[in-house]
């Protein structure tokens, strides 16, 4: 006898936050889904970000010291230890993927929380934003892409379209409503990617990463790079993800 009782989950929302959800319709994402095999593999730049952008940046997501962001360079130079584009946390901070679960790591006055895994973290993306918009002709006007696998919502019912290894439900509103859905439920997750209406770009993020990855112009991609609220590198679409 199986005495596992599911996971009660509230019925999905009409409204994510300010995104609305779209039921019908899932045309705005076909140029994601219509990609060439091995173009955009999973587990790499241009499979988090979507393909075909004459440049790539990964977002690095902070770790903290009680609640403050502390940026993986500051942690790399306490551990004696560096950052490249490609760099994942545990290399970071000198322990093996394994042992990434221990309760008991960190470093006295350095930090003391590991980044936060999956879409991008609200204070990156506020600091994302303001360049975002001004690299596109269409900031009131974007699209959405969110995991249907997060165990808050019911998303059964809800078309979905997909991505390599996700399946997503297409939300719909402003640049700036990318930041809302706090506003339904304090633990909501960003959505997972973003891109306006004219496709300037794509924000790409997944549950199980610390970083998040944009796609874009050789104009948008340096200024997200020298941003001092970011830190940020340069990729290559293809190269892997972490």
């Amino acid at each position: 006898m199986n005495d596992f009782c599911p996971v009660q989950r509230d019925p999905a929302p009409e409204w994510y936050g300010r995104l609305h959800v779209r039921t019908a319709d899932l045309s705005p994402a076909s140029w994601l889904t219509e990609r060439t095999l091995g173009h955009a593999a999973m587990g790499t730049v241009a499979g988090v970000a979507a393909p075909g952008f004459a440049a790539y940046a990964r977002i690095l997501h902070p770790a903290s010291l009680g609640e403050q962001p502390v940026r993986w360079s500051t942690v790399a130079a306490a551990h004696g230890t560096r950052v490249t584009p490609t760099t994942r946390w545990h290399e970071v901070i000198g322990l093996d993927q394994d042992c990434l679960n221990r309760s008991d790591h960190g470093l006295p006055g350095v930090w003391d929380e590991d980044p936060g895994e999956g879409p991008t973290p609200p204070d990156v993306a506020r600091a994302l934003i303001p360049a975002l918009g001004r690299h596109t002709r269409t900031p009131e006007r974007c699209w959405f892409g969110l995991w249907c696998g997060y165990g808050r919502w019911e998303f059964d019912g809800i078309p979905t379209f997909a991505t390599p290894g996700r399946d997503e439900v297409l939300l719909a509103g402003t640049l700036t409503d990318a930041v809302s859905p706090p506003a339904l439920d304090e633990f909501a997750e960003l959505p997972d990617l973003w891109w306006p209406e004219d496709r300037a770009w794509c924000v790409g993020s997944d549950v199980d990463l610390t970083s998040t990855y944009v796609g874009g112009s050789p104009r948008l991609i340096p200024e997200l790079l020298s941003d001092p609220e970011l830190e940020a590198h340069p990729v290559a679409a293809g190269d892997p993800v972490g």
